[in-house]
């Protein structure tokens, strides 16, 4: 039976970069197919925001025609009623000009539910917050998206923090993380809180361990100016990685509320093991991809993409951590990601520990642990690893198999995208599946030894070759655990 959609109530969501490769993208098809479910209230407006001096006429083709290249089928009547409460307001946040065109545009509208979204470099959340708060548009009933990076250091961090929390109050304040609002990631916790079966298991006597890979194909494309200042420890590791992490070891929460569950991944975040100085040395690995192959062609490596020859920026990182608290002492935690891998994949890999005592005879075969294998991409669903019996006769014959769920294919419906959630989500007020201003800095405070001893160790970047899995201490550093990397 299809999920009926709840109409929100009538919004204006102002996104800043609002001609950004991010609207192209993800913003302006996600808005749409809300549109298309009718979640949109006839008095709901969206209202771009950029410095380009365009007129909304202009700025409603050009939204056109992102949604056009993004969605297959397009409705008529739908993308007709999409593109009328679409309107375009040019601010240079650099030179401050502008905001009064933006002033008259929420103009006796201070009642309905309104919401900043920015899509912006970094460095202008602070001026566009101090801006708003200057032409008093904020209400009650204002909140506003900042997406990651949130700081390149914790002490930056703190900073964007203070300058946007003086403007904006923190149950106003959404930091993004796209990746809590993938459908896997929300089922993580429906499979471990709403099934009896798997909680029993969830701690040191059952698993052996825990693999969280996000791997891409793709080099740094179009963002080499920021992927260069950034690195994928910054880009992927402090926010992505970690916040995967903290919802496959925290606690049950006291309920769905939205710090209930934070506080318990805030729990995680600080019961990591600190980085020290030996801990970076033997259980860190980074990497930097170099010329090799790709989607069936030769690709360049990462100095000649980014055209900088002495760049000491990582592209792979692998990491072995660790959780000083009673449910996961000695169970280690395996993360790695990085551009120009072998496949894109991301998922995680709860390994269970061997069984204790077999009853079977040697001839029935290996028995393999089991493995719960949560996809996130390409195809997003649960597989748990089994044994089974080989079907026929001739004696016992044990057979790994998989109980394969794929959300698309189970439920027969659209996967949907992880920015319709979120942006509704945030105009409904709903923060749980965002990040709270102590997780933030909680993960900076665990991820900036390992920036601060690498700067010092510049022998310790590992090259690798496109289309491989990284470099090869990658593999050692799982290895040496008598372990390996879950490559399906």
């Amino acid at each position: 039976m299809p999920v009926r959609m709840t109409q929100l109530a009538p919004f204006d969501l102002i996104v800043f970069g609002g001609t950004g490769d991010l609207a192209h993208r993800k913003l302006l098809p996600a808005l749409y197919y809300r549109e298309l479910d009718g979640q949109l209230h006839d008095d709901s407006r969206i209202i771009a925001v950029s410095r380009r001096d365009l007129s909304a006429e202009d700025y409603r083709d050009w939204a056109h025609k992102s949604v056009a290249a993004q969605v297959s089928n397009l409705c008529n009547m739908s993308m007709e009623r999409f593109l009328k409460r679409i309107t375009y307001v040019s601010v240079n946040v650099e030179e401050n000009t502008g905001w009064e065109s933006l002033e008259e545009t929420l103009k006796g509208r201070e009642n309905i539910d309104r919401a900043f979204y920015l899509s912006v470099a970094p460095s202008l959340f602070g001026p566009i917050c101090s801006a708003i708060g200057e032409h008093n548009l904020v209400t009650d009933e204002t909140r506003v998206t900042i997406e990651k990076p949130i700081g390149r250091d914790g002490e930056s961090a703190h900073a964007v923090n203070e300058t946007v929390g003086s403007v904006f109050k923190e149950h106003q304040i959404f930091r993004i993380d796209h990746y809590l609002g993938k459908e896997t990631v929300q089922n993580l916790m429906a499979l471990r809180f709403a099934n009896v079966m798997f909680e029993p298991l969830w701690n040191s006597a059952h698993i052996d361990h825990v693999q969280i890979t996000v791997a891409e194909t793709l080099g740094v494309e179009k963002r080499a100016g920021y992927y260069d200042t950034a690195g994928a420890l910054r880009d992927m590791v402090q926010n992505h990685l970690l916040q995967l992490l903290c919802l496959v070891a925290m606690e049950p929460p006291e309920s769905m509320a939205a710090d209930s569950v934070r506080d318990e991944k805030l729990k995680v975040l600080k019961a990591l093991v600190p980085m020290d100085e030996e801990r970076v040395r033997r259980n860190t690995v980074r990497g930097q991809y170099r010329p090799g192959a790709s989607a069936g062609g030769a690709v360049q490596g990462y100095l000649e993409e980014v055209g900088s020859p002495d760049s000491q920026t990582e592209t792979f990182v692998a990491a072995k951590v660790e959780i000083a608290n009673w449910r996961w002492a000695g169970v280690p935690f395996y993360m790695r990601t990085g551009k120009r891998l072998a496949s894109r994949l991301s998922e995680i890999v709860i390994q269970f520990k061997d069984l204790p005592h077999s009853i079977f005879l040697e001839e029935a075969g290996t028995i393999s642990a089991n493995q719960l294998i949560i996809r996130l991409q390409p195809d997003e669903g649960v597989k748990m690893q089994l044994m089974i019996k080989d079907p026929g006769p001739g004696g016992m014959r044990l057979r790994k198999v998989p109980l394969d769920m794929t959300f698309a294919e189970a439920f027969k419906v659209r996967n949907v995208d992880a920015y319709e959630r979120l942006i509704f989500d945030m105009i409904r007020g709903n923060q749980t599946l965002f990040m709270r201003r102590d997780e933030v800095e909680a993960a900076w405070k665990w991820i900036d030894p390992i920036l601060e001893h690498w700067s010092n160790d510049k022998e310790a970047l590992k090259g690798y070759t496109s289309g491989t899995w990284g470099p090869s201490a990658s593999i050692a550093l799982i290895e040496r655990d008598g372990r390996t990397w879950h490559e399906d």
